[in-house]
Parts: C-alpha cells; structure tokens; sequence
C-alpha cells in the first residue's frame, strides 16, 4: 500500500517509510484505546448531568416530583452498562431530564 501524504508548505509530499509507521503505530493505538475513551466521554457527560441536578437532593429543597428525580439520577449512574459504539456517544440513550 502506498504511503500517506503530508503537506509541507504549499506542497504534497509522500511520507517515507518511517514516517508512514509512525502514523500507523498511532492509528492503531486510537483504535485499541477507542473503547475506553469512549466510556470517559460517557461517564464524564453523566457526571456533569448529575452535578447539573445536585441541587434536587439537597434537604432543604422540597419537590413535588421527588421520586422523578431520584429515577432520572439513578438512570443516569446507571447509564454505564450501555457501550457507545462512537466518538459522539449516538447509541446512548440518556433518561429525559424531569420538569
């Protein structure tokens, strides 16, 4: 297979062999690593749900949907289980915040 190419200036060069490993070894260790960067952006994306709804749990803060609430946290620690098939998180089915 031939050789990727760069641009160095104004020009398109052909990488050399070297280089073209180089590229490669980094390709493949995005790939192996894929799985779990995808379940940091997962778990990172639930966090930040999570701590946007802190305040919900709070004792001094009364709420006639309590029991929503306390689901739609659950579901979201629970979120999880699921894998995300891409970058983007697209087959994560996130639980509908409550109003």
């Amino acid at each position: 297979m031939a050789n990727d190419y760069q641009i160095i200036g104004m020009k398109t060069v052909q990488l050399t062999d070297a280089e073209q490993a180089e590229v490669d070894a980094r390709r493949k260790e995005t790939e192996d690593n894929a799985p779990s960067f995808r379940m940091k952006q997962l778990r990172r994306r639930r966090n930040e749900l999570l701590a946007e709804t802190d305040w919900t749990q709070n004792r001094d803060v009364t709420l006639s949907n309590d029991a929503e609430w306390k689901t739609y946290r659950q579901a979201l620690r629970d979120i999880t289980t699921q894998t995300p098939i891409d970058d983007i998180l697209s087959n994560i089915k996130f639980p509908t915040k409550p109003s």
